[in-house]
């Protein structure tokens, strides 16, 4: 199966909700109009790292977002990896990605793992309980969130629950967007699977993004790399390329994992 895939790769409106939507509305109508059937957002896009008023600003529940997204992509028969929100619970607050699919349903609701000490996350936010896994037109995919990628045990954890693609949305700083890309590479080629990666672009009053949006095919062929500009990177991804490189390099039987 092929299909046409695009990242938002978008800047974020620090601590502004209303806003943000207005901007995400564009990305998915733009995605639509460029022929793609799923379109992914970055990692908080409601909010940013406004994580001083996260409390205040974070969307109870994730009622209002995952409406909004279902709204969208309902009205623009689209499936949305919805990058992440501000999520709040009785407990707490986490980072929580949502997709929902082509019929305006929700899918899924992840809430990120690892929490990234060096931008204060443990100081704010919850981490997640639940894995990454979901299906979209029968195919079994994951999404996980930025500092998720550190952790191959995690990303391979769905890979061997079946997923053929992992999503990922981020807010990765400029600074290190070195290692975003290596290790991206890096989880697809040891996975054999599809990564589709999308960064934010901009800045806080703390951090600047390095964009670097990426499309990358299970031998870590980079497809679509986006540049430090807000822009839709696009690329169409044949899935039956996954199961022609799991055969042609078998890790997955090879794998002996009594001692490990």
């Amino acid at each position: 199966m092929i299909q046409k895939v695009g990242l938002a790769q978008m800047d974020i409106m620090f601590g502004n909700p209303e806003e943000n939507k207005l901007k995400v509305e564009q990305w998915v109508k733009k995605a639509k109009e460029e022929g793609c059937g799923t379109v992914v957002l970055p990692e908080l896009w409601t909010t940013g790292y406004d994580l001083t008023r996260i409390d205040e600003i974070a969307d109870k529940e994730a009622e209002d977002s995952s409406s909004f997204l279902t709204s969208l992509s309902k009205k623009y028969s689209i499936h949305i990896v919805g990058g992440s929100v501000a999520n709040k619970s009785n407990d707490g607050v986490r980072n929580t990605l949502l997709v929902a699919d082509a019929n305006g349903a929700l899918v899924k609701r992840y809430s990120k793992l690892h929490l990234f000490k060096l931008m204060n996350e443990h100081h704010y936010l919850l981490p997640g309980q639940e894995d990454g896994s979901f299906s979209l037109d029968d195919t079994m995919m994951a999404g996980l969130i930025c500092y998720d990628i550190r952790f191959p045990e995690w990303f391979r954890k769905h890979v061997m629950m079946g997923a053929k693609i992992v999503f990922v949305v981020a807010e990765w700083p400029a600074a290190r967007i070195d290692h975003w890309q290596t290790l991206l590479r890096a989880r697809a080629i040891e996975n054999q699977c599809f990564v589709i990666a999308c960064n934010r672009v901009g800045s806080d009053p703390d951090n600047e993004f390095g964009g670097s949006s990426l499309i990358i095919d299970p031998w870590g062929e980079i497809l679509a790399k986006g540049t430090q500009s807000e822009q839709l990177v696009a690329a169409e991804i044949n899935l039956q390329e996954v199961e022609k490189v799991r055969k042609q390099i078998p890790i997955f039987q090879d794998r002996r994992p009594n001692f490990y």
